[in-house]
């Protein structure tokens, strides 16, 4: 049974996984025809990957079988276990819990090289599609408090398996991280009384330095104050605070963007490995004025050394307004 310990200095919790050792290493980029064989999340091979949780298909088909869009599927080296009970209790002055969570792979596409950049919007909508439907299912769950969607492209940003997929984790507890950015938000609006993310849309429109992609829907841009080089957020202009409530307007918004960034990624930072985090509300609380979802999308061009690991602080080489710029001049 995987665990959860918290850091007494800082409330920081962490998993203690064994089974997350047992993962395969990275495969190379560019997989040839004989690895694509036994690939567990090839179209045919279902066999090899656990059994089917949810999926988008055009055509009526059983669970576990080819003919499908997007298919999700249990983590075969989950780093915790939907089964038992949370049992939090007190070592000492250390506080622990059972590992009790979900763990899920979304395979993005049948296709083994298909990248998502080289996918349709439609396609791109059926991801998202099951993004939604995967936080509305696991939300009816009492014991889980938060669910984190992430997708890491290329071996730097951690992807273990080339075949395009994405992740969910739900968690018991919501993570430091995303506590610090909610309760920041809560402060601003104490004192404002206005969303923070509101006023950063309206700002950026009256800027322009920093847009990327501006449309009806959602805004695309270089953050004022970014952690690595070409670090892209895409927000919705509508206030809501958790991603479930999107609309199927903003779910076509959202997909055309989303394809237009990674494209714009392509080809100015040549297919660059990227890690891309869904930012929105916690489970219980689906609904309210200061937090404002978004994506957050990280290229990995630079490393985290021993600096930014001691203090916390992030050395960028690149200016937002010249990755913005970049990027928006990019030929798509």
């Amino acid at each position: 049974m995987p665990e959860l310990r918290k850091d007494p200095i800082i409330d920081r919790w962490v998993i203690i996984s064994v089974d997350r050792a047992k993962r395969p290493l990275p495969e190379k980029v560019g997989t040839q025809e004989e690895d694509i064989e036994f690939c567990p999340f090839c179209e045919g091979n279902e066999r090899y990957a656990p059994n089917e949780i949810f999926s988008i298909s055009k055509i009526h088909r059983e669970k576990d079988t080819p003919g499908w869009d997007v298919r999700v599927v249990p983590n075969k080296f989950p780093a915790l276990k939907v089964e038992g009970d949370l049992n939090k209790r007190g070592i000492g002055l250390y506080d622990a819990m059972n590992g009790i969570g979900a763990h899920e792979v979304i395979i993005e596409t049948p296709r083994h090289n298909l990248t998502m950049s080289k996918m349709t919007i439609e396609h791109i909508k059926n991801i998202l599609i099951t993004y939604r439907e995967r936080i509305r299912d696991l939300k009816n769950d009492v014991r889980l408090e938060y669910v984190l969607v992430f997708k890491n492209h290329g071996i730097e940003a951690g992807a273990t398996l080339s075949h395009s997929h994405s992740q969910l984790i739900a968690l018991p507890i919501i993570p430091k991280r995303v506590k610090e950015e909610m309760i920041g938000a809560k402060k601003y609006f104490d004192y404002r009384d206005r969303c923070i993310y509101c006023d950063i849309i309206a700002q950026e429109l009256y800027q322009e330095d920093r847009i990327i992609i501006s449309e009806k829907n959602f805004i695309v841009l270089s953050p004022f104050a970014p952690r690595a080089s070409f670090e892209t957020w895409i927000i919705p202009k509508n206030h809501k605070s958790h991603f479930i409530n999107i609309s199927e307007e903003e779910l076509d918004s959202l997909a055309n963007v989303l394809l237009e960034i990674l494209r714009r990624m392509d080809v100015a930072l040549s297919n660059p490995p990227f890690n891309f985090i869904l930012h929105t509300s916690g489970l219980k609380n689906l609904d309210n004025e200061y937090y404002h979802w978004h994506i957050e999308i990280m290229p990995k061009l630079t490393k985290i050394a021993g600096f930014e690991w001691g203090s916390g602080f992030y050395i960028n080489p690149t200016p937002p307004e010249e990755a913005a710029k970049f990027l928006k001049n990019a030929g798509i």
